[in-house]
């Protein structure tokens, strides 16, 4: 085959992929075996799926490792994909999302953490009795199965946005400020009352443990 031939055969079987390429044909051409696809969906989502890892795991080894398993997931299961049901972005970032939480069962299960941080001291839940990593494991789980879909949407939009970008996107607090264009104390204070809000719709007047308020 001349290689002008050679070159045109080639660009049909692995087109171009350009930035304007939405994700949704990504996933296709990536079932069909691009490994240009794969690589442009890792350069689009892999800092956003190691920031959720890392937020949820606590650990930079952990969370790198996590990103390399997502996207070989990604390539493995993309056939599985749906896009009626899903954009290819939730799908990859629910893959993440819930990837993370059963790594982080696991390595608690192996006393891999001597304790849980979040992104500020316990101490400034609304509550000091309040156990804080056990609140945040409880709200994490919910929001993944969408069992506070309904009180999530009801909150100020400040604190859905604030609590959205931090248990479902995976960014810290600083962050949040930056897209918000606020203070990182507005944040904060978004943050924790809206925790408290969610706090009130898991446990209603008792504290995680089965304690009374």
């Amino acid at each position: 085959m001349p290689a002008e031939d050679a070159q045109g055969a080639a660009s049909v079987s692995s087109p171009v992929v350009t930035p304007e390429i939405s994700d949704e044909a990504l996933m296709l051409r990536l079932c069909e075996g691009s490994r240009e696809a794969l690589a442009a969906l890792f350069r689009r989502y892999a800092r956003l799926v190691r920031a959720i890892s890392f937020r949820v795991l606590r650990d930079a080894s952990e969370a790198d490792d996590l990103v390399q398993d997502i996207f070989l997931l990604v390539h493995r299961d993309c056939k599985t994909f749906d896009s009626s049901k899903a954009p290819a972005r939730f799908w990859i970032l629910q893959m993440a999302y819930r990837r993370a939480i059963s790594q982080r069962r696991y390595l608690t299960s192996r006393h891999f953490y001597s304790r849980l941080d979040l992104d500020d001291a316990a101490s400034d839940f609304a509550d000091p009795r309040t156990n804080a990593s056990q609140l945040e494991s409880s709200i994490d789980g919910s929001l993944e199965n969408g069992g506070l879909q309904t009180v999530f949407y009801e909150l100020s939009e400040n604190q859905r946005r604030t609590l959205h970008f931090f248990f479902i996107e995976g960014y810290t607090l600083d962050e949040i400020a930056a897209k918000l264009g606020q203070t990182r104390g507005n944040v904060k204070h978004h943050y924790f009352r809206g925790l408290e809000r969610l706090r009130k719709e898991l446990f209603g007047s008792k504290l995680p443990g089965g304690r009374a308020i």
